[in-house]
């Protein structure tokens, strides 16, 4: 990225960094809610993560390098802010687990070349420059290693008027991701080395429903954290429209291009490596 976006996503991040309670940041509802299924699907593909090396870049509140690191994992956490960081290091506490932390951009990885089993990128790459980030995930991988990300996808267009509305808790420079950057994925770590997954198509009712009957305002709520707070409100319907979600899409898998996030697996290995 270049030095002016560094510094505005830095600066975006430090203020959020400000606003966070740590006694409210949910660590094990990130992963094990039913309303989180991009992590789900990303615990189902890492399996036991005990005692392998997990890097995190762009680690934010720290909810997955603190997951990890409870589920035995030797954990970095990596962010361009230093607030953020901040916040990482006082949810590891609180939860007694040590995770070490790195300022640094998720393309310039001050480490060392098959340092990592896992490197762990969830909501960042829609934030940075891809195929950037992607070689400094590849480089650090070691053999046999996987790199898995989440990240909002660019198609929906409720959820892109959605995206002009909620200017205040997203940065300029954001570009949620695009069916045809898969390329970019393929081109990194071979074709062979690359499966994704997609959530939330008719599952976005409960977000619409936020918007048009609860009259929550997406510049003073981020919706995707009010799904954790409130799980009570959300999680029947969820579950219902999940299942719907899972039948439709497999019969019709254009539409998953409609879904509101994406989950990207790659892995480094000797038949993609080159």
């Amino acid at each position: 990225m270049d030095s002016e976006t560094v510094k505005k996503e830095e600066t975006f991040h430090d203020g959020w960094a400000e606003s966070i309670n740590i006694d409210e940041v949910m660590v094990d509802e990130f992963f094990e809610s039913p309303l989180a299924p991009e992590n789900r699907y990303i615990l189902e593909k890492l399996g036991d993560i005990t005692g392998k090396s997990v890097l995190e870049l762009g680690a934010g509140a720290g909810e997955a390098s603190v997951y990890f690191a409870k589920k035995g994992a030797l954990v970095t956490a990596t962010d361009l802010s230093g607030g953020m960081l901040g916040v990482v290091g006082r949810l590891a506490e609180k939860h007694g687990v040590a995770v070490k932390t790195a300022r640094c951009s998720a393309d310039a990885l001050p480490f060392a070349d098959n340092s990592f089993d896992v490197v762990y990128a969830g909501n960042l790459l829609h934030h940075v420059d891809i195929k950037g980030a992607l070689l400094e995930a590849r480089r650090v991988l070691k053999d046999g290693g996987t790199f898995v990300s989440w990240d909002p996808l660019a198609h929906n267009p409720l959820i892109n008027v959605y995206r002009k509305i909620a200017t205040k808790v997203r940065t300029s420079d954001e570009h949620p991701i695009k069916m045809k950057e898969l390329k970019i994925f393929k081109s990194v770590f071979g074709k062979d080395g690359v499966s994704f997954h997609t959530a939330w198509y008719h599952t976005n009712l409960i977000f619409l429903k936020m918007f048009l009957i609860e009259r929550v305002d997406p510049n003073k709520e981020r919706y995707w954290k009010r799904i954790y707070t409130h799980r009570e409100l959300y999680e029947k319907t969820y579950k219902r429209l999940e299942k719907i979600d899972n039948a439709f899409l497999k019969v019709f898998p254009f539409f998953k291009r409609f879904c509101w996030n994406i989950v990207i697996v790659c892995g480094k290995g000797e038949k993609n490596d080159g």
